[in-house]
C-alpha cells in the first residue's frame, strides 16, 4: 500500500487532492499534515473523515524536531507539499510568514524526505513564480521561462521550486514540481477573487476590482489540478518542472461581470479600487509538455464549472 502525505491537505487544493486521491486508488494511504491556519479547516475534509485509510495530523512544516519524528514513524512513500502562504496581498503586508512556511517549511520537508528514503516529493508552485506578460502579446510560460517573481508570494514559492530543484541536482532527491494557473472551484477562502465576488454578490455588496480589472490570469479547475498532480506523481520524470494551465483566459473584470451575470445582479455593484502594488498584468500557461508528456489535458468546460462553483457558494452560504 502507497502511503502518501499531503502537507497543508485542509486548504482549498489540498482538501480536493485528498478527496480525489482516496476515490481515485482507494488502496492507498493518505495521511493529512495541516497546521489549520484561517485558510485551512477540517470541515473541508468532510467528504473523506470517514475513510478507513485517511488520517490527520495537525502540524506545522517548519517544526524540524516534529516533522523528522513524523518521517522516522509513519514511513511515507511519498510526499506532496500544499503547505504555503498563497495569498498576494497578504504577502506585501507581511513577507515574513510567506518566506519562513514557504521557503524554510519546504526545506524541512525535503531533508526529511532525505533521511527516511521518500520516493518522490513533489513540490504545489505556481505560473506566478515566471512574473507577468504583456496584456497584447500572445507569449506563453513554457517551463524554460525566466523566474521573475513580482510579490514577495511569487518569490517565496520561486525561492522553494529552486531549492526543490538543487536538492534533485546535489543529493538525488526524487522531486518534480507543478506550476499551475489560478485554480477554482469548492471550498477556496473567500480571499480569492472568484468565491469573494460571490459572496460579496450574494449580499449585494459592493465588489471590489484592482485598477481597470483588465489583468488576465489563466482559469484551471482544481479537480484538473488534482489530477495532473496525480499524472505527475505516476508517470513524470524524476527532476521535471510540469507547468500546468487551464487554457481559460479571462480579466478579472470578465470573471466578475460572468458572476453577477450567473447570479442576476447589476453591474452596478462593481467598484473599481487603488491598484495593488505590483500587480501583474497577464497570465498564461503553456501546458505542451504535460499534454504530450503524461497525456494530460483539461476535463472541466469553464462555463459549465464555474456555473457549478458559483452554484456551490449559493448553497454553502445561504
Amino acid at each position: 500500500m502507497t502511503k502518501l502525505l499531503v502537507t497543508g491537505g485542509s486548504g482549498f487544493i489540498g482538501c480536493n487532492f485528498i478527496e480525489y486521491m482516496l476515490k481515485t486508488y482507494p488502496n492507498y494511504e493518505v495521511i493529512n499534515l495541516d497546521l489549520l491556519t484561517y485558510a485551512g479547516c477540517l470541515e473541508n475534509n468532510g467528504a473523506v473523515q470517514d475513510y478507513p485509510q485517511y488520517r490527520f495530523i495537525h502540524g506545522d512544516i517548519r517544526d524540524r524536531a516534529f516533522i523528522f519524528e513524523l518521517f522516522e514513524k509513519e514511513q511515507f512513500d511519498w510526499v506532496v507539499n500544499f503547505a504555503a502562504e498563497s495569498h498576494v496581498d497578504r504577502s506585501i503586508e507581511d513577507p515574513s510568514s510567506f518566506l519562513t512556511t514557504n521557503v524554510l517549511g519546504t526545506q524541512v520537508l525535503m531533508d526529511a524526505c532525505r533521511c527516511y528514503g521518500v520516493k518522490r516529493f513533489h513540490q504545489v508552485s505556481t505560473d506566478e513564480v515566471y512574473g507577468d506578460l504583456l496584456l497584447e502579446d500572445d507569449t506563453l510560460f513554457t517551463e524554460m521561462f525566466p523566474l521573475k517573481a513580482s510579490s514577495p508570494y511569487s518569490a517565496s514559492k520561486a525561492s522553494a521550486d529552486l531549492l526543490a530543484l538543487s536538492y534533485w541536482r546535489t543529493f538525488k532527491l526524487p522531486i518534480t514540481i507543478s506550476r499551475c494557473s489560478n485554480n477554482y472551484g469548492p471550498f477556496q477562502f473567500p480571499e480569492k477573487l472568484i468565491p469573494l465576488m460571490i459572496l460579496k454578490a450574494m449580499k449585494n455588496e459592493k465588489l471590489p476590482v484592482y485598477g481597470t480589472g483588465q489583468n488576465i490570469r489563466d482559469w484551471l479547475h482544481v479537480w484538473d489540478h488534482c489530477q495532473a498532480i496525480d499524472f505527475i506523481l505516476h508517470k513524470g520524470r524524476i527532476g521535471e518542472v510540469y507547468n500546468v494551465g487551464g487554457n481559460n483566459e479571462y480579466s478579472n473584470l470578465t470573471i466578475v461581470k460572468l458572476i453577477l451575470d450567473e447570479l442576476g445582479k447589476p453591474y452596478e455593484l462593481i467598484e473599481f479600487v487603488k491598484d495593488r502594488p505590483g500587480h501583474d498584468l497577464r497570465y498564461a500557461i503553456d501546458s505542451s509538455k504535460i499534454k504530450y508528456e503524461l497525456g494530460w489535458e483539461p476535463l472541466y468546460t469553464f462555463e459549465d464549472a464555474l456555473r457549478s462553483t458559483i452554484s456551490w457558494y449559493v448553497d454553502k452560504f445561504n
